[in-house]
């Protein structure tokens, strides 16, 4: 097992490596796509760790000791599928033309498209939480 761990960590350096290698090249080449880079590498992580998975964490102690038992894993699954649904549609919602053009791609209405999404995946917490409810099983796949 020592040895398998040792190849994976240095397979996981020569990848870093290579990455850093990579990011230099970038730099040298083109410092205002490494300022946009820099702020969604930086961005993303600050976004998550500061607002939204406090607010998922909260939200999970919340159900965990509010709710009753049939809603609290559908409304748990629904609270972090929202919350990475919300991570990862801030490039598009925040600078939609931040890209090159892309025809399909850019003419969509991403706000429009987030909630519709957001209504899908609560309404099936309605409908998991329900049927958990009237079945008195706990659905949790």
């Amino acid at each position: 097992m020592r040895t398998v761990r040792t190849l994976l960590v240095l397979a996981g350096l020569a990848a870093l490596g290579y990455g850093g290698y990579l990011c230099w090249q970038f730099a040298q080449h083109n410092p205002v796509g490494l300022r946009a880079a820099a702020e969604f590498l930086v961005g993303g992580p600050v976004l998550h760790d500061a607002i939204i998975a406090p607010f998922v964490g909260a939200l999970g102690l919340f159900v965990g000791r509010r709710l009753p038992r049939p809603w609290r894993t559908p409304v748990r699954v629904g609270a972090a599928v929202s919350g990475v649904l919300g991570l990862i549609s801030v490039p598009a919602l925040w600078r939609a033309d931040a890209g090159l053009p892309n025809p399909g791609l850019d003419d969509r209405d991403y706000p429009l498209g987030l909630l519709v999404a957001l209504a899908v995946i609560w309404l099936s917490v309605l409908v998991v939480g329900l049927l958990n409810r009237r079945s008195g099983k706990i659905r949790t796949e």
